[in-house]
């Protein structure tokens, strides 16, 4: 047999089996703790958005200054967002609301369809 051959083979048949995986991939949407509710609601739906297409959502509120100092309202508006996303059967809570820095980050998956 022609070793060649075999590895085309072989290669066609690990793209073909690549072709029927679904890949998942991770979006942001970005905060701030002063982010007018209009301007919360548009974020709101770009997460429903991308839960709907089977995608993880990062959901990053960013302080600046002074506003490290009330992390909790923030703490409270990424925990609205994460509740609404749950409330609605869109998706779920995989990574508490965490600290990082300036910055808080909270990630949520999609709800699997079992």
């Amino acid at each position: 047999m022609d070793y060649g051959r075999y590895k085309y083979q072989e290669k066609k048949k690990s793209r073909a089996a690549a072709g029927h995986h679904k890949t998942s991939r991770l979006k942001e949407v970005k905060l701030r703790p002063k982010t007018n509710i209009n301007d919360y609601n548009v974020k709101l739906d770009r997460a429903r958005r991308f839960l709907g297409d089977g995608n993880k959502v990062k959901v990053t509120m960013m302080f600046r200054g002074r506003e490290i100092f009330h992390a909790n309202v923030g703490r409270d508006r990424l925990m609205l967002l994460a509740q609404t996303v749950v409330d609605e059967a869109l998706g779920v809570i995989e990574v508490e609301p965490r600290l990082e820095g300036r910055n808080m980050h909270l990630i949520l998956a999609p709800k699997s369809s079992n």
